[in-house]
């Protein structure tokens, strides 16, 4: 008898021990499913930031191209970060104090408009900049603030001119004196502060939608 109820309570363990080990079981596959399509969406992520790091390579190549007889005048155009940025000196655009963009300046500007135009899905920054240097008038002008700021917003006005920029896109943003490229203590890292940056971002959304399905 106690052999009999030995072996009865051997088999309940066994019993027991077979369902655990086949929830175990289960429990595993769908964390390997879970991994594997983690997997698959993480390739899938990683081959779509490539893709936007090559549209942007693209497009600084086709700006570079574009803009290539103002390169020496003021006007730099680069990658980095996975942005590309078109940095123009006032020199180029403004007269000193003004905001009102000079002809050279204007073209230079249009020019951007028409690879834009070409890039609906492109986000926009224009940041002005300036030195420095106060005002010591009154007059329309504040302060330098409130000159980058107008002087972004002039840049806004142009590009608005081309129907084919979606205007969603665009953001006047001024910076006044307080993201220098150089030190203001001389005349040249002056004349490299007073800028335009105009800063292109691709969208993230598909990315973003992405990292969260992944998580």
């Amino acid at each position: 008898k106690n052999s009999g109820d030995a072996l009865q309570s051997n088999m309940k363990k066994n019993r027991d021990l077979l369902e655990q080990l086949d929830e175990k079981g289960k429990a595993l596959a769908l964390e390997q499913e879970r991994l594997s399509k983690s997997a698959q969406r993480l390739q899938e992520l990683e081959h779509l930031i490539a893709a936007k790091e090559a549209s942007m390579k693209k497009l600084k190549e086709t700006l570079s191209k574009a803009l290539n007889s103002f390169e020496g005048k003021g006007l730099t155009v680069e990658q980095k970060n996975g942005k590309v940025y078109v940095s123009m000196e006032n020199k180029l655009l403004f007269n000193s104090g003004s905001w009102a963009v000079g002809p050279e300046g204007k073209k230079a500007v249009i020019e951007v408009g028409k690879v834009l135009g070409d890039n609906p899905d492109i986000s926009v920054l224009i940041e002005g900049h300036t030195d420095d240097d106060g005002f010591s008038s009154s007059g329309p002008i504040a302060n330098n603030w409130d000159l980058s700021t107008k002087r972004a917003t002039a840049i806004v006005a142009i590009l608005s001119e081309n129907k084919a920029i979606n205007k969603q896109n665009l953001t006047a943003a001024g910076r006044g004196e307080f993201s220098p490229l150089a030190s203001n203590a001389t005349a040249d890292g002056k004349a490299k502060n007073r800028r335009i940056e105009i800063i292109l971002t691709p969208r993230l959304d598909e990315i973003a939608e992405m990292l969260n399905e992944i998580h």
